[in-house]
């Protein structure tokens, strides 16, 4: 099997609210390789949205260990935490999170400028991401010229930018419609096929039978690991049977 990208032993979260203790995360266990393409899903309330910000660095755990691409990163202080979520973890959020008054191609460079790379390099670089996403001639425009579904490309292409560990991707669909959700899954088809690795957050079913592997939280316990026994890709659907 590829080698281990993610490696997680008996992660605990608790949170304290007045004299109360939530458990959110109840000892999770879980290997993610390279390349592989993962839904994570589950209710609310089942500790998904904790895992994930434990995945992404953006929170730690109470207990336990996590082993992302070598690197322990349990035991990290926040800067270190802060600098390995800018060379490992490329992320798309739902509400796509860009600068209003910067282009597509100076949203996508950002990565790079915390990264420290020189200005040629980060148009080069930015320019590649954008073509993968299939959105070169869209580069000099800034998001309230563009689509949902092109806003939705370009934080795409700023996740790539920094070549990534993981692609971390939280409720990546669900701000647009029917077509344009399954354009944005035939992009992380090509980007998965490309060889990265892809975790997509969904409470979607129709958006985690695109993923390769499903796994289902409840009540902060990992209930199920399975391999999707039916893999959708965009090719299985008629684009023209949803309007533009």
């Amino acid at each position: 099997m590829n080698q281990k990208i993610i490696r997680l032993n008996q992660i605990t979260k608790d949170y304290y609210v007045g004299t109360q203790t939530v458990h959110a995360l109840r000892g999770i266990d879980l290997v993610i390789h390279r390349n592989e393409y993962v839904a994570l899903m589950g209710p609310s309330g089942s500790g998904k949205s904790t895992l994930m910000n434990i995945l992404g660095c953006l929170d730690t755990a109470t207990a336990g260990k996590y082993v992302l691409n070598g690197l322990d990163v349990s035991t990290m202080n926040d800067n270190a935490l802060a600098e390995v979520r800018n060379k490992e973890i490329g992320f798309v959020f739902q509400t796509f999170n860009l600068l209003p008054r910067s282009t597509a191609l100076e949203n996508t460079m950002l990565p790079l400028v915390y990264a420290g790379f020189n200005k040629a390099r980060r148009h080069e670089l930015a320019s590649q991401a954008l073509e993968m996403v299939q959105l070169t001639d869209r580069g000099h425009h800034r998001p309230n010229e563009l689509s949902g579904g092109q806003r939705q490309r370009v934080a795409i292409a700023r996740a790539l930018v920094n070549d990534p560990s993981i692609i971390l991707a939280d409720e990546p669909t669900g701000n647009l419609d029917t077509r344009t959700s399954l354009e944005i899954m035939g992009v992380f088809e090509r980007i998965h096929q490309a060889g990265n690795t892809v975790i997509v957050v969904t409470h979607e079913e129709d958006i985690a039978k695109h993923t390769h592997r499903i796994i289902r939280l409840r009540d902060g316990y990992v209930e199920s690991d399975t391999p999707n026994p039916r893999i959708m890709t965009i090719a299985d659907y008629d684009l023209d049977a949803w309007p533009k």
